[in-house]
């Protein structure tokens, strides 16, 4: 399993990336932009299922 670490440097990498296409979105109503939004959210959603999983695992020990 990843570190925890890398895993949220990986979110905030993502993150970053869905705000540029978030603005392209709201200012321009680009639609394939709002796509890659909703794409990287879940992704996002994703690896925060991950962490949530691993510091539960190593809280039980």
């Amino acid at each position: 399993m990843e570190d925890l670490i890398s895993l949220l440097d990986k979110m905030k990498t993502a993150l970053e990336g869905a705000k540029v296409d978030a603005e392209k979105f709201s200012e321009k109503r680009n639609a394939s932009a709002g796509g890659r939004v909703r794409k990287a959210m879940q992704d996002i959603k994703k690896k925060a299922q991950t962490v949530r999983i691993l510091v539960q695992e190593t809280r039980k020990g």
